[in-house]
């Protein structure tokens, strides 16, 4: 299954992706991890991205294309692969289109605003392998301590209320008219937020028909 994962800042695309990467055995394309781990280390697609992502702007179509090209020419997306943060706008999405990038379905998870601005604010995530956590709805098992490798967790600067409600602007005017570019192919299908992250799974498991 070839995916998109559409929906707000917050709205819990990388915890089903996640998910889903494991019941399909298909890779999680994230770049939001992508990129990160490029600021941290200091390239020069990390240095370039950091400006736009702490400003809670879009980082550039060129950047975010070429990593995606990248990484589909991989040999484990040849089985298919989900993709977590990209397409952003419709002419990311048509050069997608372009480059032949082929998708199955385009899955949108509903989720209000003000739902979305009081999640991140509990949102943890860890400064070293990049997994996230929720000290509500998915705390992990040690406060501040990353269950995965041990690292530190931390409020990412993207996760400040303020810089959310810029991306919650963002998201509206630039990437939720992606869901209608994806119904007039026939390939959108939507998901109301749930109470917890099982019950939303479950509900992604019915639109997609496994």
């Amino acid at each position: 299954m070839r995916l998109i994962l559409l929906g707000a800042p917050g709205a819990g695309k990388g915890t089903q992706a996640e998910i889903l990467s494991r019941e399909l055995g298909i890779p999680t394309i994230s770049t939001g991890n992508i990129l990160r781990a490029a600021m941290k280390a200091g390239t020069p697609v990390g240095i370039q991205a950091k400006s736009y992502v702490e400003a809670g702007k879009l980082v550039p179509d060129d950047v975010i294309i070429g990593i995606i090209q990248e990484r589909l020419a991989q040999e484990d997306c040849k089985e298919g692969y989900i993709l977590d943060g990209v397409p952003r706008t419709i002419p990311q999405a048509e050069t997608m289109e372009a480059m032949g990038v082929q998708i199955d379905c385009a899955l949108s998870i509903e989720v209000e605003d003000q739902v979305i601005v009081e999640r991140m604010a509990g949102r943890r995530t860890c400064k070293d392998c990049s997994q996230t956590f929720h000290v509500v709805n998915n705390p992990p098992k040690t406060e501040d301590v990353c269950d995965f490798c041990g690292g530190e967790l931390t409020i990412r600067k993207d996760d400040a209320p303020e810089t959310v409600k810029a991306r919650l602007e963002v998201y509206h005017r630039d990437t939720e008219p992606l869901k209608q570019f994806y119904a007039q192919r026939g390939k959108l299908k939507t998901v109301d937020n749930q109470s917890s992250i099982e019950a939303t799974t479950a509900e992604i498991r019915k639109a997609l028909g496994i």
